[in-house]
């Protein structure tokens, strides 16, 4: 596994080895990230101990700030971390394109930050300036930071977990961007299927960054789910806004995404995928993240 990690710049969060996307024969079942200064193995499935040991160490090696190597044993039940190498590190504040993110080791499956999505945030930084914006399955909010730092006038955040969005404003706090919130962020613990007035109180958007779980019982199954978000995108959007629709799924691909929006918002025009990290190899196209951009023109 260490002969397939290539960065040589460890400054940002980032994967150092994408196994997950089975372009490595026998080691599909194992995802490196670094988040500084702890190095995260996540296995889904149980490996041979020493072998597991000795890429520990190995890992440790390559990254000189590296103080602590964790192993989340994701084929487990509520998918404990246990410390292999160093200190008992449980959370740290990560950087990305120049903005900070508070992230927990052994508290919850995920970190804090989706390390795919880099492109997808960097993008938005980069188009937000004087944009209203509008962050649906906002998570812990990492494009509205983006947003914001970009020059967004407005940056809206809708999560059913309001534990997320507080995880959010802490994010945004940590960034310094505390005293624009209220006016210029906004954090709404509301369904997104449910509470079509509350989103459309603070519009109508420039920007729409849409990026849903694939599957959370009760609460969302995108593949039935994602026509309800399309067909209102007339009543969010200006004309002209810019739309990008994520799906994580690994059993849908991009033409999923595209047939839904053809149907229930001919107006929206595709115009890019966007690529993922270099990193994030996949062996069959279509199974990892897909992060299409849009149009929407109002006539």
């Amino acid at each position: 596994m260490i002969e397939h990690i290539t960065s040589s710049d460890f400054t940002d969060a980032q994967r150092l080895f994408h196994g997950r996307g089975h372009a490595y024969p026998n080691l599909s079942h194992i995802n490196v990230d670094w988040l500084s200064p702890v190095i995260l193995i996540t296995l889904y499935q149980a490996v041979d101990r020493k072998w597991l040991e000795q890429q520990a160490i190995l890992l440790k090696e390559l990254v000189q700030d590296c103080r602590s190597v964790q192993v989340q044993h994701r084929y487990e039940k509520f998918a404990p971390t246990e410390v292999m190498l160093g200190e008992a590190i449980s959370d740290t504040v990560v950087s990305e394109h120049g903005l900070n993110y508070h992230i927990e080791f052994g508290k919850a499956q995920n970190s804090g930050l989706f390390l795919d999505m880099s492109n997808g945030r960097a993008w938005l930084k980069q188009h937000a300036k004087d944009k209203n914006v509008l962050n649906l399955f906002a998570y812990t909010c990492a494009f509205s930071l983006n947003a914001i730092a970009g020059g967004a006038s407005k940056a809206v955040n809708i999560d059913l977990s309001k534990a997320s969005l507080s995880k959010g404003r802490e994010n945004h706090q940590l960034n310094k961007l505390a005293k624009k919130q209220g006016k210029q962020i906004v954090f709404e613990g509301v369904d997104i299927f449910k509470s079509n007035s509350r989103i459309k109180k603070y519009g109508p958007y420039d920007i729409l960054v849409c990026d849903p779980p694939s599957f959370q019982k009760g609460s969302v199954n995108i593949e039935r789910d994602y026509a309800k978000i399309i067909r209102r995108i007339p009543q969010w959007m200006n004309d002209g806004a810019q739309l990008m629709l994520c799906l994580n799924s690994p059993d849908l691909d991009e033409n999923f995404l595209k047939t839904e929006v053809a149907r229930e918002c001919p107006q929206c025009h595709f115009e890019q995928r966007l690529d993922n990290p270099e990193v994030f190899k996949e062996a069959h196209q279509g199974k990892g993240l897909k992060v299409l951009l849009f149009t929407y023109r109002a006539n």
